[in-house]
């Protein structure tokens, strides 16, 4: 009995020295970071969008009213884009204009779809036209202008074949 007593007790000593009164462990050191090998070279600033036309500038909130055939509310500019948006009283009416790799990304995308891509002849030095956009190239800048409205887009042509005439005589 005595023996188990002892043992006991040994248990008892044993666990007791497990538990949890002991100090958490300091938080480890952060890391720090390595010098690089090499000096990294200065960065200069690359502004692509420098040498790009305005696409605000490109189709005013006067031309965007007249291709709607509706008022629009002033123009939105993003970065390499501009958008006029008919007020929410309608009618529903949205002029969209792309300036650079965008526009001719959205060229792309419409042959790839095989939406129906026709050519306007003497426009900039490349140009198309959509059902419901126009695409003008004039050097390496592309522009592409979209109309949304809630129309036959065959009522569109004329007016988006004229507005091309204008945005690339403003490239």
């Amino acid at each position: 009995m005595r023996t188990r007593l002892a043992l006991a007790a040994a248990l008892l000593a044993l666990t007791a020295g497990c538990g949890g009164a002991d100090e958490p462990p300091a938080a480890a050191a952060p890391p720090t970071a390595a010098a690089p090998a090499e000096p990294t070279p200065e960065a200069t600033e690359v502004a692509p969008s420098a040498a790009l036309p305005d696409a605000c500038a490109l189709v005013s909130r006067a031309d965007a009213q007249r291709l709607a055939g509706t008022p629009v509310d002033a123009a939105v500019p993003v970065r390499e884009s501009c958008t006029y948006t008919a007020p929410v009283t309608g009618p529903t009416a949205q002029v969209e204009v792309y300036v650079g790799d965008g526009a001719k990304k959205y060229l792309d995308i419409e042959r790839e779809l095989g939406h129906e891509v026709l050519p306007l002849t003497g426009v900039g030095d490349e140009a198309h036209l959509t059902a419901e956009a126009f695409f003008v190239r004039r050097g390496d800048v592309w522009v592409a202008v979209r109309l949304m409205r809630l129309n036959d887009p065959k009522e569109n042509r004329e007016p988006l074949r004229a507005l091309a005439r204008t945005v690339a005589g403003r490239m």
